[in-house]
């Protein structure tokens, strides 16, 4: 199937993704508590804003506002009955802001998890996950995304339940997977079975990889991970702008520009193809990966020693396979570029 993703992917060794949604729309207003989706149709110049940032800082792609625009996470907000104009709304933003630009930009309909526990540790079937799905997918394409993008998905049956929906909406997908617990996702899947998991579906993603997680170091490790499989399809590398903490009643990123630049050319060496960043990620940050990726040349795949010294420790001392990965989970000094 040709499509945006698909062809631009053709055209350059490495694209850069976006950064933060929820960092951002924070920065502009939103209060915690609120459903962002709501956003599209009430502050619709704040998401186009969201957008037109990543775009300036030279992305190549960004994800709508949609992380949360399914029926099951907008009833929280008494807005289930919402979800295809949510979703379209915020498409269509997208869609007229890349449509303006003085480049190709591939606009990607963000899809998040249900919320909710699949069968048989939760309640949720795989026939309902799947329509849920189903109903996003279908609001995204009737906005205009050029692809359909999963992230931060735990569990495989989620995953699959969204491939089978993507199939039904007859749209190209791209998937992530959330890597935060000692190199597993919540639910224990390690990058080794995710790398199973993608090429035994029938309708697989264009590109898959990770996101969010717990800093630049361990996704990186889960980078290296999808290659040690030897898979051949395009990975994709989108990690959080260093560790949150808590100051001043407020969560912050403690990742500066400079380290994401250095992590962005890590994850293009380690053999991601799609670069960009999550949680903290801000237009500054995309902007220095940009600038580093297009200037520093190619260098050979980092260790995971280089990886420690580079981005600062890994906070597990495994990758998640059982295996001994090497990382050293305590914190090293980040070593300052010149």
């Amino acid at each position: 199937m040709t499509n945006a993703l698909s062809k631009m992917l053709a055209e350059k060794d490495f694209l850069l993704a976006d950064g933060a949604t929820g960092t951002n729309l924070f920065a502009m207003g939103l209060q915690a508590g609120d459903a962002p989706e709501l956003w599209n149709v009430d502050e619709p110049a704040k998401i186009t804003a969201l957008y037109k940032g990543a775009v300036d800082a030279g992305s190549d792609l960004f994800l709508t506002n949609t992380f949360g625009g399914n029926a099951s996470r907008l009833k929280l907000h008494s807005a289930e009955k919402r979800v295809r104009e949510l979703n379209r709304i915020g498409a269509e933003l997208g869609r007229e802001l890349a449509d303006k630009a003085a480049r190709k930009i591939v606009v990607a309909g963000s899809v998040g998890p249900t919320g909710e526990i699949m069968e048989p540790v939760g309640s949720l079937s795989h026939a309902l996950a799947v329509e849920i799905f189903h109903e996003q997918a279908e609001g995204l394409k009737e906005g205009g995304v050029d692809v359909l993008w999963l992230e931060t998905i735990s569990a495989p049956e989620e995953y699959r339940a969204a491939a089978e929906a993507f199939a039904l909406a007859d749209m190209p997908w791209a998937g992530t997977m959330s890597f935060d617990t000692a190199g597993r996702t919540m639910m224990g899947v390690t990058s080794a079975d995710m790398v199973q998991l993608v090429e035994s579906l029938p309708n697989a993603p264009i590109a898959f990889g990770a996101n969010c997680g717990t800093g630049a170091s361990d996704i990186l490790r889960t980078i290296l991970g999808f290659v040690a499989q030897g898979t051949e399809r395009p990975i994709i590398s989108k990690g959080n702008a260093g560790i949150p903490k808590y100051v001043h009643g407020h969560i912050h990123y403690d990742g500066t520009p400079e380290l994401m630049a250095d992590y962005a050319v890590m994850a293009r060496d380690a053999g991601a193809r799609i670069i960009g960043g999550c949680c903290g990620t801000m237009p500054e940050h995309l902007v220095h990966m940009r600038e580093a990726l297009d200037t520093r040349p190619r260098g050979e795949r980092p260790t995971l020693e280089q990886i420690a010294e580079a981005l600062g420790g890994f906070t597990s001392a495994s990758d998640g396979t059982g295996e001994d990965a090497g990382g050293d989970p305590r914190p090293r000094r980040r070593r300052r570029r010149s």
